[in-house]
This record gives structure tokens, sequence and C-alpha cells, in this order.
């Protein structure tokens, strides 16, 4: 066998362990910061607040409004915020919705970033920013919205609802499906997602009886880390781009559209690369890749049908439109009466063919 390829790791400072979140002061210091301003989703708001008070000095305070999907107006105000504190980094504590907060920031200022994470979402060790503005949510790739350092901490997680547990790890489980078959994916890609989606796999059951569950807990989050990393080294294909039409143009909730989408669109391509795919099957089941995800998130509990976030059947001639406009690079041809085929089993929540 040849090989040729190129890699290039994170640049990603990562801390992980049980209690690693007390440590947040010295990484602040280690960045020679002073001023942090804790970003947060309103839900979390207390969380950020005790974060704050538990940096003392080195924080300026919160800014509790990140929101789904990274709506610019949302980022133009926390922008504004901290030029009125006068912040030199931000601490992103939560999940996807607080991290592409604090990238959009950085994005737009060099802010430095320290994540806490407290979800599967693995966009916090990622170079990509995905943003919404005026109903269409656009992507792009920078090493300025990489964030410095990123700090797991098993224990926050514990809390973690059930429901959200098995829809965030779902969402980590597509990132590293997506890179089994990149056109840029190489050996240390591919060890990662297969390891990142058996790490998943062996938890996420788990937690729907026992979701105080430390090592479960330690595991997800683990595989979660490695499902982000090969997101953030690989080319995203049809998967994302139409979770990103979805969500931007219909505001579907994110990690629960990669939950519905991923074996619809994981069964589309696997029969263009069925060989690149056989890990899926290998680690879910013996059925065919989509069949055999389909099954596994069925079996956690993943909501399985588009209709269920209120999107009409009628919507879903518009997202085969915006979904084929521009396509990523996927490994099988993309062609609008396909996908909207695709689109129409995903809504009934109806097990893919593939």
């Amino acid at each position: 066998m040849t090989l040729s390829f190129t890699y290039q790791g994170s640049a990603a400072r990562i801390v992980f362990g049980n209690g690693t979140s007390g440590d947040v002061g010295k990484w602040v210091e280690a960045l020679e910061c002073r001023r942090a301003l804790v970003l947060s989703t309103p839900h979390q708001a207390s969380d950020a607040q005790a974060m704050s008070k538990r940096l003392g000095n080195l924080s300026v305070g919160t800014f509790t409004e990140a929101t789904m999907h990274t709506p610019v107006d949302v980022t133009e105000r926390a922008v504004a915020r901290a030029a009125e504190l006068g912040a030199d980094c931000v601490v992103s504590l939560g999940g996807g919705s607080t991290t592409g907060l604090g990238k959009a920031m950085a994005y737009r200022t060099d802010i430095q970033q320290i994540v806490v994470a407290t979800t599967y979402a693995g966009s916090e060790v990622t170079p990509i920013l995905g943003q919404t503005e005026n109903g269409a949510k656009t992507t792009l790739r920078s090493p300025k919205v990489t964030p410095e350092v990123v700090i797991y901490d098993p224990q926050l997680t514990l809390g973690l609802p059930v429901g959200m547990s098995i829809t965030s790890g779902l969402n980590a489980i597509a990132h590293a499906a997506e890179g089994l078959y990149a056109p840029d994916r190489n050996p240390m890609t591919t060890m990662m997602s297969i390891d990142g989606m058996r790490a998943l796999k062996d938890a996420l059951p788990v937690l729907i009886d026992s979701p105080h569950d430390g090592a479960a807990r330690e595991k997800a989050l683990y595989g979660a880390w490695l499902c982000g990393t090969v997101l953030g080294q690989i080319s995203m294909s049809l998967h994302h781009k139409i979770c990103h039409t979805l969500g931007g143009s219909f505001d579907t909730p994110h990690a629960e559209t990669h939950s519905v989408m991923l074996p619809h669109t994981i069964g589309f391509n696997a029969s263009a690369v069925p060989d690149l795919m056989t890990p899926i099957s290998d680690i879910f089941g013996d059925a065919t890749p989509g069949q055999a995800l389909y099954d596994f998130a069925k079996s956690i509990g993943s909501p399985m049908a588009l209709s269920d976030f209120g999107l009409s059947e009628a919507d879903l001639d518009r997202a085969a439109d915006i979904a084929t406009k521009n396509p990523y690079s996927n490994p099988r041809t993309i062609d609008r009466t396909a996908i909207r085929a695709l689109l129409q089993d995903a809504w009934s929540g109806r097990r893919p063919p593939y």
C-alpha cells in the first residue's frame, strides 16, 4: 500500500480531566490576560456568573446572550460589550452556541478564547465558524477562530439532560462519519473518527439509565473531542450542508437536526463509497451504514423526524433548492431530485433505504 497525505493537528491546547474547570484562572494568566469576559447562553447565565465570581479580579463580567446558529446581531452586541469593559479574552462556557459566539468575536477582533465545554458539540476544536444573517447560514474557515485553550471537565457534563446528551452525541458522531470519506482525510483523522464514534456508541446508551455515570460521561466527552478534532481537519460534505441549510434558513434546532439527518446523509453517501463506510457498520450494527445509524439513534431515544421541529412538508422543496446550490464536496453526485427524496425520508422519520 502506498500512502500520500498531509496532516496538521489543531493549534488548540487541550486540557482534559475531572476538576480541570477549576483552573480557568490559571489559563487566563497563561495567555497573559487579566480581563476575561465570560460568555454563555441565557440558560446558563447563573453558571457564567458563578464562573466570573470564581475568577475574581481576572473577570470583567458576563455576556449571556449566546444564541443557536450564531446570529450576527448578537455577535455585534457582544463585541461592543467586550470593548466597553476592556476585555482581553473570553471564557466561553457551554456548548456550540456559546463557542460559536466566542469564535465570531475572535474572527472580528482577534480576542483570545478559552472554551469550557459542557456538551458534545465539538466545534471548540475547529477553525470553522458558522454565522446566520438575513435567514441564511454561512460558514468560513480561519485560524483566527480556533480557541487557544479548550477545557474538558467531565464533571460539568453530569447535569447535561439525557435528551441533550443524545442529540449532542449524535451531532459529534456526524463529524466523524463525514471524516471517513472526506477528500482530505488521512490515516490520523480516520483513526480518530473510528475511536471517537466507538466511544460515543459505548457511552450514550449507558447515560439513558445512568445520566450521572462518571465513566460514561468521561468516555462520551473523550469521543466528542476526537470527533470535533476530525471536523476541524477535513472538508465538510453533504450532511453538514443540509444541516446548515435547515438550521440557518428554517431555524431548526442544531443538534436535533444533525441527529435526524445523520442516517440519511451517511446512508446516501455510503452507497457510493461502501468500503470507506465499513467502520460504521462494524461499530453500530450489521445493517447498511445508514440503517445501522438509524437503528442506533432510535434505540437511544433520538428524535427521528424533521417534522417534529415544525418544518412543514412544503418547506422541503425550498430546502432542497438551497442545499443543492453551491454544494460542498461530496463522494456521491448531488442532484436535486435525490436530495428532495432524502429530505422527504428524514421529514417522515422513515428508515433510510441505504
